[in-house]
């Protein structure tokens, strides 16, 4: 008997592909050819930024690449360059194709199938499903705002379970932009558990706390602090993630030895990368000044558009988006919806990095300048005339 066809495969991947509202209104729009101005601008190399491609290109010319060299956490000239970035030790530092694979690497290391990982809620999506590709359930615990984004302690603490092996912060935060302080840093030792630290936008500082801190500074408790060249050198093409492992002299040491076995099936960096790494954060540096550059123009333009309104623009600490508290006289999408369809601006409603209520708008600060100041006169215009 032929088996019915979702019986070939597993739950884990057994996900909803079907398109929102917003993602068919969004193609619908662009088939007609109506244009639109997208203010959700994500990823660099088609942000108008500028990159030295003669320097890009002579950097993967290495004749070096030639020569296969496997080995598990990343080629020692590779991990040394990093180190000398970060100002970490390179013994501690491993190398992957990215974050995302970082995060699965670091879910087996520390879960078994159906066990929980502590994770912010409002944040990045991606996060569920690398956690559900896994065999893990990610338990939400609750960001709020007070004049500045913070974890809410007692809830944090009130989130752990049995089966909790681990927590997830993002410093700073995407989309909410705040950072660790050490309070906080204070509150997640106080739990016992090994800390991922997702500090992928932590070289964008924007209005950043005095108290803001870095998990590498965290000494009690297993740590792994996340980068990768796509935020730190604006080059998501590269395929280049790290994570710096750190904690007690003892999980160290074991933690290294059980990733050096992941890292050794998957073996999954290129070599051409790794022996440019020097020369690519060499160029780096330049692109990241544009990027930093733009996210503060873009910030004084939306702070300018916004104030005396009825849209309030959070406080950013650090990152590449910013939030906007918008009235609730309609739903998030609805708002969404009004700005492609009438004003042809693009935005992403709160709900899709898990805000818990309406009242939010997201936008990113890498879109190119003159894109985004109109594109936010239209959206403070198209609120204002709602009221």
């Amino acid at each position: 008997m032929v088996r019915q066809m979702k019986a070939f495969f597993s739950r884990r991947t057994a996900m909803a592909r079907v398109s929102n509202a917003l993602t068919e209104a969004r193609i619908r729009r662009r088939a007609s050819g109506r244009e639109f101005l997208d203010l959700t601008v994500s990823n660099p190399t088609t942000a108008g930024l500028g990159y030295p491609e003669a320097a890009i290109g002579a950097a993967m010319s290495d004749p070096k690449t030639l020569t296969y060299d496997p080995t598990p956490f990343g080629l020692r000239s590779a991990r040394q360059a990093v180190a000398a970035q970060i100002g970490a030790d390179p013994s501690r530092v491993l190398l992957a194709a990215s974050t995302s694979e970082l995060y699965g690497w670091l879910f087996k290391l520390l879960c078994d199938p159906g066990d929980e990982i502590l994770a912010p809620v409002p944040s990045y999506p991606l996060f569920e499903q690398l956690a559900a590709f896994e065999g893990v359930e990610l338990r939400p615990y609750p960001l709020v705002y007070e004049g500045r984004w913070r974890v809410d302690l007692p809830a944090l603490k009130a989130a752990v379970t049995p089966r909790t092996r681990g927590v997830l912060v993002v410093n700073p935060n995407n989309p909410t932009g705040h950072g660790l302080d050490n309070e906080t840093v204070d509150a997640l030792v106080s739990l016992g558990l090994p800390i991922i630290s997702d500090e992928v936008f932590a070289a964008y500082p924007l209005e950043p706390a005095q108290d803001t801190v870095s998990a590498t500074t965290i000494t009690q408790v297993p740590v792994f602090v996340l980068g990768g060249l796509s935020k730190y050198c604006g080059m998501p093409q590269m395929k280049v993630g790290w994570a710096v492992v750190g904690g007690p002299d003892q999980a160290v040491v074991e933690a290294l030895g059980r990733l050096e076995l992941l890292a050794d099936t998957w073996l999954s960096i290129g070599t051409p990368v790794q022996h440019a790494l020097p020369a690519l954060f060499a160029v780096g540096q330049a692109v990241r000044c544009a990027i930093s550059d733009r996210l503060k123009s873009n910030l004084r333009c939306l702070r300018g558009h916004t104030e005396g309104t009825a849209i309030d623009t959070l406080r950013v600490e650090g990152g590449w988006y910013a939030v906007l508290a918008v009235p609730r006289v309609c739903a998030d999408e609805e708002w969404v919806l009004r700005l492609l369809e009438e004003d042809g601006v693009w935005v992403q409603p709160g709900w899709f990095y898990d805000f818990p209520d309406d009242g939010h708008l997201v936008v990113s600060l890498l879109t190119p300048e003159a894109c985004f100041a109109e594109g936010v006169a239209r959206l403070v215009a198209r609120i204002s005339s709602s009221l």
